[in-house]
Order: structure tokens, then C-alpha cells, then sequence
């Protein structure tokens, strides 16, 4: 990147950060760090040297992609799939970057692009990943399976005052691509069996937090849908082509119920026996117009979150 050096390109930036480093002891900082580099190294290993910059932050990472939007977002993907590993969550700004050398002449870089991308990351839960508009309206034109990867969310304003318009990955991508991967490990076996064909019914796979409905046929997973949400699941992100399959995800009713909600003046206190009840109860309060005011933590035993009715 030398050669590049104080120039200020238009780039994809993807922003990270460890969910609660900063409460940790130093040792299990330094196994979370570590952890988070082997993810990193994984995710950025078919993009090569020259066409990134990735600087550390402390409890995370920056990674500028100078060349191709997918990148970011195929990288950002792949951290995702190892987010039971190390709880990070995660933004994506497209924008202008100033390329330079920092005082150790390491490769560095300033500007608003990264800027914005650590503030599109501040407004995202554990284990999410959200884009700014910016960045949605370039890669949605990339292919037109992309714009359907992402919900758009309600506006939100950080410290300075300035708002941001975000779209969140759906969650049926992410499991999407654990399935498929679980799948890969019984590739061998299934050979022998009969290719699945449009014909084949949908399948659905309990994801613990919620249900995902994957199939060949795209009529064939809205049909199973209707029959799950007429026996009170609800739909949370819509149906979605990855690969050859159609995917989509519902809640877990048992999970919707576990979760307890109590009001004080405009704050709203989402209590739970565990992280993924406390989460769903709260990306449903978020998706009626409640804005988080803390993310699920872990309380004296209870998960518990807050929200603020707008």
C-alpha cells in the first residue's frame, strides 16, 4: 500500500469489535484477540494483500477493502459463521478514506468512511452484522440476490447528533450458511442417494433461537411458512435464494415466551433465562419502533436488556 500512501480513495470498511472486551481479565482478553485473528485471517484469505488494510483497534478490527464491495461483505459473512466462537458484532460503511503510514510506518488510514462504518457498528447486537445505506445502494446493483439479504431498520442518530439509515443482514443468510456447511460434511455419503429435485419437500431446522425453513422450491417454503405461522410462529426475515436453496426463518414460540417485558416511564426491561429468549423479545420490541438502550448481558444470573419506546 506504499505506493498509495495519502491518497484518499472511496472504500468498503468494515468495523468490528469484541462484545464486552473491556469487562474481561487479561488473560481471556488475549484468548478472545487471538481467537478473533485466526477468524479474521480465514475471512480475508482470498483477498489478497494488496487490495486491504486492516488496522487494530484494541477490542477489534478496521479492514479498508480497496477493490471489490463483495469482499467486505463476503468477509463480514464468514466472521459471522464463527460468531459462537468470539461475540462480536459488526458494521459496514461505504465512503472516503485517506490512506496513510501511522508513526510506526505501519499501514493506517483515516477519514469519514471508517468513521461512519464505527458508528453504523455501534447501533448492531451481538452477533450482528449491519450495512449503512451507502453500502447497501452499491452492492444491491452488484447482483439482484443481494438487495434481498438485507432489512432495512429504522433510522437511528449517534452521539454527534448525525443519522444513519442501516439495513441488517437477514439472520435465515446467516444459518443459511451453517446448514450448508453442516451439510458439506455429509457430501460423500449422500452421493450415492437420489439428487434432491423442486419436487423435494422444505426442511426445517430448529436454530435453537428460532426455526429455518430451507427448500428448492420457492413456493414450496412460503406454503410451509403460512403453516408455521398458523401455529404462532411469526416470521423474521424473508424469503431468500442462497445458492440453490430458498431459505427463510421464523421465531420459536417457546423462546417468545420466556422472555419477560417490564415498563418504567419509556424504558422497557427485557428479562430472560438466556441470551437468544432476551434477543428475540427485543429485535421484536425494535421492529415496533423501540430503540436499544442496552444489549442482552448477563445480570446475577439473568440475561437482561433495555430498550426506549420512541
Amino acid at each position: 500500500m506504499t505506493e498509495q500512501a495519502n491518497r484518499t480513495l472511496v472504500c468498503s470498511v468494515l468495523f468490528l469489535d469484541i462484545v464486552g472486551y473491556s469487562k474481561h481479565g487479561v488473560d481471556e482478553q488475549v484468548r478472545l484477540k487471538r481467537q478473533l485473528h485466526k477468524v479474521l485471517n480465514e475471512a480475508l484469505d482470498q483477498v489478497p494483500a494488496n487490495e486491504r488494510i486492516a488496522v487494530d483497534t484494541g477490542d477489534g478490527a478496521a479492514i479498508s477493502f480497496l477493490e471489490n464491495p463483495e469482499a467486505a461483505l463476503f468477509a463480514a459473512l464468514v466472521v459471522l459463521d464463527h460468531s459462537s466462537e468470539v461475540p462480536v458484532r459488526m458494521g459496514i460503511n461505504l465512503g472516503p478514506v485517506t490512506l496513510m503510514q501511522d508513526i510506526n510506518a505501519r499501514d493506517n488510514m483515516v477519514g469519514d468512511g471508517i468513521n461512519a462504518a464505527e458508528r453504523v457498528m455501534s447501533f448492531a447486537a451481538d452477533g450482528q452484522l449491519l450495512v449503512s445505506r451507502s453500502f447497501y445502494d452499491v452492492v444491491k446493483h452488484l447482483s439482484h440476490e443481494y438487495a434481498d439479504l438485507f432489512r432495512e431498520q429504522t433510522p437511528v442518530a449517534d452521539k454527534h447528533g448525525r443519522y444513519h439509515e442501516i439495513y441488517a443482514v437477514s439472520e435465515a443468510v446467516r444459518v443459511g450458511r451453517r446448514v450448508a456447511r453442516t451439510h458439506a460434511r455429509f457430501k460423500q455419503e449422500r452421493r450415492a442417494a437420489p439428487a434432491p429435485t423442486d419436487a423435494s419437500p422444505p426442511k426445517v431446522f430448529d436454530a435453537g433461537t428460532h426455526f429455518v425453513v430451507s427448500g428448492f422450491s420457492e413456493a414450496a417454503v412460503r406454503e410451509t411458512l403460512r403453516k408455521l405461522e398458523s401455529n404462532g410462529h411469526q416470521l423474521l426475515s424473508p424469503v431468500v435464494q442462497v445458492g440453490s436453496k430458498w431459505l427463510a426463518s421464523v421465531s420459536n414460540p417457546r423462546l417468545a415466551v420466556a422472555a419477560k417485558v417490564e415498563e418504567f416511564g419509556f424504558k422497557r426491561v427485557i428479562t430472560g433465562p438466556t441470551r437468544e429468549a432476551v434477543q428475540l423479545k427485543l429485535q421484536d420490541l425494535v421492529e415496533h419502533g423501540s430503540t436499544v438502550v442496552q444489549p442482552p448481558e448477563l445480570e446475577d444470573g439473568l440475561w437482561t436488556a433495555v430498550c426506549e419506546r420512541i
